[in-house]
Formats: C-alpha cells, sequence, structure tokens
C-alpha cells in the first residue's frame, strides 16, 4: 500500500507567460507584469495557508536585461511597489524576505529596498519567500567556483576530497532546502536556467495557465500533482 506523499517543504515557481497575457488582451506587457504581480500575492496566501514554508519566485532572470529598456525600466518600478506594498504583509505574517541572484547589477534605489525588507524579516522562519533577482544558474556556478578557489587560495577548502555538499554551500542557495517541485506556468517544458543543480530531483509541474491568471486554485492543483508522485529518489520502489 502506498503511503500519502507529504505537502514538498519548497516550491519553486518559473513565473512564465505575462507578456503573452498582456498581448492576447491587446495590452501593454506591462501590465502583464502588473497582474503578475497580484498572482505572486495569491500564491504567498495559499502557501501560507497550507504551511508551505519557503517559496522561490523566478522574477528577473540575468538574460532579461536584453529586453527593451522601457520593460526592463517597469520591472524594476513594479518590484520598488511591490517591496513598498507588501512589506507591511511580511511583517505581520513572519515571512522573510530573501533574494538570490547578483543583486549588486540592479539599480540602486530597487538594492536599498530589497535589503530594507531583508533586514527587517531576517528574524522570521514562519515562511520563507526567495526571489531570484538578476539570476542566472549558470552565473551562480560561475560564482561559486570564484569563492571556492578564492578559500583555496587562502588554505579554507581543501579541493583534493571535494564533495557535492562542499560545492553547494558555495551557491547562493546555500541556506536553503533543495526544491521539492517546479511550477512553470504558460505550457513552456523548460527550466529556463533556474536553480539546474538543485532541481536535480524535483519534481516538475508544467500548466498551460498564463502567471497572470494563476491563483490558488491553480497553486492547490500543483500541490495535489506533486502528493500523486512517487519519488524514489533514484531507487526502485520496495515490494511487499
Amino acid at each position: 500500500m502506498r503511503m500519502q506523499a507529504e505537502l514538498p517543504r519548497h516550491v519553486a515557481i518559473i513565473m512564465d507567460g505575462n507578456g503573452r497575457w498582456a498581448t492576447e488582451r491587446e495590452l501593454s506587457r506591462i501590465e502583464g507584469h502588473k497582474n503578475g504581480a497580484l498572482a505572486v500575492k495569491k500564491v504567498i496566501e495559499a502557501a501560507l495557508e497550507m504551511k508551505i514554508p519557503y517559496i522561490t519566485l523566478y522574477a528577473f532572470s540575468s538574460e532579461n536585461w536584453s529586453r527593451p529598456k522601457a520593460e526592463v525600466d517597469g520591472l524594476m518600478h513594479l518590484l520598488n511597489q511591490f517591496l513598498k506594498q507588501e512589506q507591511k504583509t511580511f511583517l505581520e505574517n513572519q515571512i522573510r524576505l530573501r533574494t538570490i541572484g547578483r543583486l549588486d547589477e540592479l539599480p540602486d534605489e530597487n538594492c536599498k529596498l530589497i535589503q530594507d525588507t531583508i533586514q527587517k524579516t531576517k528574524q522570521f522562519y514562519r515562511m520563507h519567500v526567495t526571489v531570484a533577482l538578476n539570476y542566472s544558474s549558470k552565473n551562480e556556478l560561475v560564482d561559486a567556483v570564484k569563492g571556492m578557489l578564492r578559500d583555496a587560495q587562502l588554505g579554507k577548502l581543501n579541493t583534493t576530497s571535494l564533495e557535492y555538499s562542499d560545492i553547494a554551500s558555495y551557491l547562493y542557495t546555500k541556506e536553503l532546502p533543495d526544491p521539492d517541485l517546479i511550477i512553470r506556468t504558460s505550457g513552456e517544458f523548460r527550466l529556463s536556467n533556474f536553480l539546474l543543480l538543485q532541481s536535480a530531483y524535483a519534481e516538475i509541474y508544467v500548466t498551460p495557465t498564463y502567471w497572470p491568471d494563476f491563483d490558488q486554485t491553480d497553486f492547490q492543483k500543483a500541490i495535489d500533482h506533486y502528493s500523486s508522485r512517487d519519488r524514489r529518489y533514484g531507487n526502485v520502489r520496495p515490494t511487499i
């Protein structure tokens, strides 16, 4: 008899489809991103209710800088608005904000607001919301290798007996558990340079729903799908 699966501890989401959602409605792409921010609030509320302690949101990739300047500027403005509006929610619900990515390459105003929220919520452990900003899994690996080389030169790292756990301790996500579930909206079947190492054994759920339309019901469907999976981590199912 198969035991009932537990809820995922860590859910990571590739929030895709804002632009197509807007285009189909003859709206600007930035309107799609505005509605995508509302979906973020809904998912955080759903995760809180379900007591899922870790949520990671892929908000802005390193490759997104190649988008039109007006769209990038609009995204940075929306990020500021979200932080200002939701900081109270984070404090009231004891949600800790984290970020992963090369944060220092973001505009100064964004960095200041992010760091302010991080500092004000760092004592909370009820829920951890991690936002991937200027993130690339390939850049993460490069930065990890640089850190390892630096520590090896200082005599702080023995490179002759390296294990994966040693490498993981240099990743942006070193303080986070690996994701159990990756959700991708808009129907695309790819990880898009997101948590490639950390997702080695993650279950992947793809929905055709565009991110602005993704709500608590859609989140519940993804969790239910995860709970139906038989996670064996490379092992075989035990026989009776």
